[in-house]
């Protein structure tokens, strides 16, 4: 078999996937029981086994590949000329179905899951303004004494005794002690890993991403040490099997919040209160004024220069890549695109009703 007519049947393949696609996300138990519970278990092992142990991101080097690969052959066919629009259409298809298939395979299909609240058997309602503003008066009770406890001082910013490759490794023990208490989303051997784009993905507004090809989490080590151990908890939610994004942040605070560990109790509740004030600040700017007297003056410095240091970054070119991942989102059912981490609001309000911080 020739490679244009290869080309053309992947194509094909293609159209197939994604019909099959949308006729199985119909189907999120099934899902949830033969595939993220099931084949993705095994899936995620294998490819554990074949990158855990390698201290770099493979997943990161693959891209970087794969990217200087597309360049040469644009170069090549500009410089002889030799562009077949339909070749080169069905070249394309071709490499996307492959991509598309092993996507989906690796990792992909968690997104058609069951969702997070239904798992963990409570209400997803639409939380009124006072639901949210009560939750987050006990949330700012909760970080003000985690912020007392460590700081000893309320005007003093929080410094995380350990370096970021420590609390890669505390992550862990965190991850077991999470699967003690919600066995519902056990998982072996994770594994997080500082990406090599770091640099660029500051730039582009992103503190880490899951590597599908490779199942390797991984983290901007530039991100501010506070929030480093929550976004490490997120990614790790994300290999664990969570695809949304609101439900990693979510699943991410439920494993930070509940650790033994101070520093991790800190990040998760410190990413809570900043969604949740956000939330307030859109909802009712005076009752935002008055809350944020309330909080430890230490944490207000905290969120600031973690405001100022992705300021320091934000560039034009930041809201073309946060407008294709916004619609890549969409394609895989997070209708709400970027807007979704900001759902994890909905999550914790209705989590804690029943549950105490």
């Amino acid at each position: 078999m020739n490679s244009k007519k290869t080309y053309k049947i992947l194509t094909i393949l293609l159209v197939m996937q994604w019909a099959f696609l949308r006729i199985i996300s119909q189907y999120p138990d099934t899902i949830e029981k033969y595939y993220s519970n099931g084949l993705y278990i095994y899936i995620s092992k294998v490819l554990n086994l074949l990158f855990g142990w390698i201290p770099f991101s493979v997943g990161d080097i693959l891209y970087a590949i794969f990217v200087i690969v597309i360049l040469k052959n644009i170069f090549t066919s500009i410089k002889n000329k030799k562009i077949h629009l339909k070749n080169t259409l069905f070249k394309i298809g071709g490499f996307i179905s492959i991509l598309f298939f092993l996507f989906h395979l690796n990792w992909g299909l968690n997104y058609f899951r069951l969702p997070v609240y239904k798992t963990l058997n409570f209400e997803r309602e639409k939380y009124t303004t006072n639901e949210l503003v009560d939750f987050t008066e006990k949330l700012i009770v909760k970080i003000n004494d985690v912020h007392r406890s460590i700081s000893k001082n309320d005007t003093i910013v929080v410094k995380n005794i350990l370096d970021k490759d420590q609390i890669k490794e505390v992550s862990y023990g965190v991850y077991e002690q999470f699967q003690e208490k919600y066995p519902q989303y056990s998982h072996e051997n994770l594994k997080a890993k500082n990406s090599l784009f770091s640099i660029p993905l500051t730039y582009m507004g992103f503190a880490g991403y899951l590597n599908p090809l490779t199942n390797e989490a991984q983290v901007n080590y530039l991100i501010p040490k506070n929030t480093y151990p929550m976004i490490v908890c997120h990614e790790l939610a994300h290999q664990v099997g969570i695809a949304s994004e609101s439900e990693a942040n979510f699943i991410g605070y439920l494993a930070s919040t509940n650790a033994d560990d101070v520093y991790f109790n800190y990040s998760g509740y410190l990413m809570a209160l900043r969604f949740c004030l956000v939330e307030i600040y859109q909802k009712d700017p005076e009752k935002f004024e008055t809350l944020k007297i309330e909080i430890n003056k230490g944490i207000l410095k905290d969120i600031r220069q973690s405001e100022a240091f992705w300021e320091s970054y934000q560039n034009w070119s930041e809201q073309y890549f946060k407008t294709f991942y916004d619609t890549f989102l969409k394609a895989n059912k997070q209708i709400d695109g970027m807007k979704s981490y900001n759902k994890v609001v909905v999550l914790l309000v209705n989590y804690h009703k029943k549950r105490e911080l």
